[in-house]
């Protein structure tokens, strides 16, 4: 299950990409323009992730530019505010542009998409090979839509964040680790985990991982499957998997989901753990 996002009118989006093709939507309702898009730029090259053309193809999707030879860097350049060019052929900054000479003119508008600490994202735009001109309302709706994707960038980077540390690995002595499993585990969170195990298991040169399922909510297919390719995994790389913290009502599950953990080593805690890899605790 993916993360959702939600606003005020109880519209959701699973990520970025959702909430882009949602907003290029809204404002082609509004907006009398051909071609709207979402672009994505890392300061070097501009890559329209989203775009909704109404009649004549003007971008496509996927479609890549030099960043400083695109539109969208001068909407950047620009600042926060809205940035309307309405005639590209005889403005000073576009007329002399490849893509100028490409489209042959027109009306282009655009705002950028911010992160909350001001480093740009990319931008929200509109293109059309036809001169327009623009309404208050039609200017405030891209601002709108440049605030909401901000705000779902910002809560895809807490909830990454959140993945990331949600399952540490915390090196107990010299090849060995524990990585604790806390809460609810959903696919995304899972894969996460996966990722997290196998890394830090080659970064830390671990002979054994223990993985402390105590703080599981509940079990269910996709938190055993994702035990058994973690075991796998780590198997293949010469790491040995311990599970540990398998409270009755987990192994009961187990059993009823006929999952196959007879190849997994199995022990009731953290101290039996170590006991097994050859540690003594003393009192």
């Amino acid at each position: 299950m993916n993360t959702t996002y939600t606003r005020q009118n109880n519209t959701q989006f699973r990520d970025i990409e959702e909430a882009a093709i949602r907003v290029l939507q809204l404002i082609a309702e509004f907006v009398d323009i051909n071609t709207l898009f979402i672009a994505r730029n890392d300061g070097k090259t501009n890559r329209m992730i989203k775009v909704f053309n109404k009649e004549d193809i003007l971008v496509s999707e996927g479609e890549e530019l030099p960043f400083y030879e695109s539109y969208c860097s001068l909407s950047v350049k620009h600042g926060d505010r809205i940035l309307i060019i309405p005639d590209l052929s005889i403005d000073e900054k576009t007329k002399e542009m490849n893509v100028t000479k490409h489209l042959g003119g027109g009306t282009f508008i655009a705002i950028p998409i911010n992160y909350e600490d001001g480093e740009n994202y990319g931008t929200i735009c509109g293109l059309d090979t036809k001169k327009q001109s623009f309404t208050d309302e039609q200017i405030s709706l891209f601002e709108t839509m440049s605030s909401l994707l901000t705000y779902v960038l910002e809560l895809d980077y807490s909830h990454q964040q959140l993945y990331q540390t949600a399952a540490p690995v915390v090196p107990i002595t010299s090849g060995v680790a524990i990585l604790p499993v806390v809460g609810d585990i959903d696919e995304r969170r899972a894969e996460s985990i996966i990722e997290t195990a196998l890394f830090k298991s080659q970064e830390l040169g671990l002979n054994h991982l223990v993985i402390d399922l105590s703080g599981i909510m509940y079990i269910n297919e996709t938190v055993i499957a994702s035990l058994l390719k973690i075991v796998t995994i780590l198997k293949l790389i010469g790491v040995t998997p311990i599970l540990t913290g398998f409270r009755p009502d987990l192994a009961m599950k187990a059993v009823q989901m006929n999952a196959e953990l007879g190849t997994i080593l199995i022990v009731a805690n953290l101290e039996q753990a170590l006991n097994h890899i050859g540690f003594e605790l003393k009192k």
